[in-house]
């Protein structure tokens, strides 16, 4: 079955006379309970809900593991895939140019635990040099927001050589993209808020595991925790997997056509699309991608300059995060963090006509560099 059949079918029920193709969302702090709460699949919010079972078992179709687990946010299941699988004296290598909060979070309250982190860039596979000793080699492929690749399988074979676990950051190509538990990862990890559901509407995220005992370490913390997500935004993100495989083909499309006029302009520099020929990341991205993903990041000459550009574009929101229908983009810099220049730019691309974005984008450069 092809991926734009698969998304549209993944988590369904079987179909049943008079019953809607996906069941509604199940919201429900307590379900009757009586005798051995064992006898019962569900007994208490925080534990179970039926419309997370559905999206689980949709995306663990998806991302082709043997299970996954639904998280309120994001960064709920970056603490919880550093939480099951650390502890103090254990030694994790992260990127350094991953997700700023996920490294903060590293670097501050993991390492006050007692776990070593070590930071080496996405680029030339340079964690690899980082493993001896290591109980955890996290990736993220695309960075963000820099968008540089890594060879996941390489460094994988490496990691496991070296006796680590791999986490995969697939957030940016989403598990249609890219699929780091074929190419070996033991975990696949996503800010569902992003491209997988696509609207700008909710926060999610989730876990996907080739082990499937590492999904009971994944629930317990989940539970434990209380990073338990609402049924509503789960059916939501359910119901947006439908047009995943459709928003990402107008998407990158679109992301690569504004690339290519973007590294026309010699106002323009340090353009990055994984998927752009000649684009350093593009040997490798091409080879392991199936969609580059959304975003193109670029700088204009400085922070006054990338400012006025924004102000200047008539279809693109001025927002932070990505990978939603609409065209956002920001001065990346704002927010600290990320070593990239002032005039940097993340530009997340939606699925409006190419032509119409690629007119907007030349006259704001247009306008500002007439100022």
């Amino acid at each position: 079955m092809k991926d734009a059949t698969r998304v549209i079918r993944a988590g369904l029920p079987a179909a049943a006379q008079g019953e809607p193709f996906l069941p509604g969302p199940t919201f429900a702090g307590t379900y009757h309970l009586t005798g051995d709460p064992g006898s019962s699949t569900y007994t208490y919010g925080r534990y179970h809900n039926p419309t997370w079972a559905a999206y689980e078992k949709a995306i663990t179709e998806l991302e082709r593991g043997s299970s996954t687990v639904v998280f309120s946010s994001g960064m709920a299941a970056v603490a919880a895939t550093l939480g099951v699988t650390l502890k103090a004296g254990d030694i994790l290598v992260m990127p350094s140019d991953a997700y700023y909060t996920a490294r903060m979070l590293t670097t501050g309250f993991f390492s006050t635990l007692g776990v070593e982190v070590r930071l080496a860039p996405t680029a030339g596979n340079a964690q690899r040099e980082q493993l001896q000793g290591a109980t955890l080699l996290w990736l993220e492929s695309p960075s963000n927001p820099g968008l540089d690749v890594c060879d996941i399988a390489l460094l994988v074979e490496a990691a496991h050589a070296a006796g680590a676990l791999v986490v995969v950051d697939n957030t940016t190509p989403t598990c249609l993209g890219q699929q780091p538990l074929v190419l070996g990862a033991d975990f696949s990890l996503s800010s569902d808020t992003k491209a997988t559901t696509g609207h700008s509407d909710l926060i999610l995220g989730h876990v996907s595991v080739r082990d499937p005992s590492w999904s009971e370490r994944l629930r317990a913390w989940r539970t434990q925790m209380g990073s338990a997500p609402g049924p509503l935004e789960v059916w939501l993100a359910h119901r947006s997997l439908a047009t995943l495989d459709v928003r990402l083909e107008r998407q990158c499309k679109n992301a690569l056509a504004i690339a290519e006029f973007l590294a026309s302009r010699a106002d323009v520099h340090g353009l990055r699309y994984p998927g752009l020929l000649g684009d350093s990341a593009y040997p490798i991205a091409s080879r392991q991608m199936k969609f580059c993903g959304p975003v193109v990041s670029f700088a204009l000459a400085s922070r006054e300059v990338a400012e006025r550009f924004l102000k200047s574009c008539e279809l693109v929101f001025e927002a932070t995060s990505f990978g939603g229908v609409h065209t956002t983009a920001e001065r990346r810099a704002r927010w600290g963090g990320d070593k990239v220049p002032e005039g940097f730019i993340r530009l997340s691309v939606g699925c409006k006509d190419a032509r119409d974005l690629i007119a907007d984008l030349q006259q704001a450069l247009d306008k500002v560099q007439g100022e």
